[in-house]
């Protein structure tokens, strides 16, 4: 007879024992492992950080912008998405060696290894646990996609292609020049 062996269930503290920079996400007790970006990736990450920490600067905003950093949800739940914001309000609260609860904003770009948890299972993390907005970037379509959190559910704000300009909501007066963060 066969028998299937029970697959582990991994928490918070199993997360933290990993080696500082593993390339792991704790999503829903699983460790998911990917392998660090490709170079267009990498460059997309810093051309929106960019632009994002140059707006604030601009605008006397103190909010914070981090790339890659543990965003801790819960004891189930750790992602480390591409971009986030905090807004000045809460970067006390929550910013602190981790992110210790739920940025305002949320940035996630496509790459093959990671697309089905960010289309879906990081997606709908992002949703149940209050996420205001969350963009997804396809590099391989050249567009970006705008999600809005109205009544605890994502709704398509706004889809934006490679000539287009899309616009935060939480940040106001924000706007991400695809033309410019496509040009490689």
């Amino acid at each position: 007879m066969l028998t299937t062996e029970k697959k582990k269930k991994y928490t918070i503290e199993d997360y933290l024992l990993l080696e500082e920079g593993a390339p792991f996400q704790l999503i829903e007790n699983d460790l998911i492992m990917s392998p660090s970006p490709n170079s267009l990736h990498q460059a997309l990450v810093l051309r929106i950080a960019q632009l994002m920490l140059n707006f604030l600067d601009q605008n006397d905003i103190n909010g914070y912008v981090g790339g890659t950093v543990d965003v801790v949800f819960d004891e189930n739940n750790v992602f480390q998405p591409d971009v986030v914001y905090v807004s000045p309000e809460r970067k006390e609260e929550i910013v602190k060696l981790k992110i210790e609860g739920v940025p305002d904003l949320v940035i996630e770009i496509l790459s093959p290894s990671n697309a089905y948890y960010d289309l879906r299972q990081k997606k709908d993390a992002y949703q149940k646990y209050g996420v205001k907005e969350y963009i997804i970037i396809d590099p391989l379509e050249m567009s970006a996609e705008l999600y809005a959190l109205e009544n605890n559910e994502y709704k398509l704000h706004q889809k934006a292609f490679k000539t287009e300009l899309l616009h935060s909501i939480i940040i106001a007066g924000l706007n991400f020049d695809l033309t410019k963060l496509f040009r490689l």
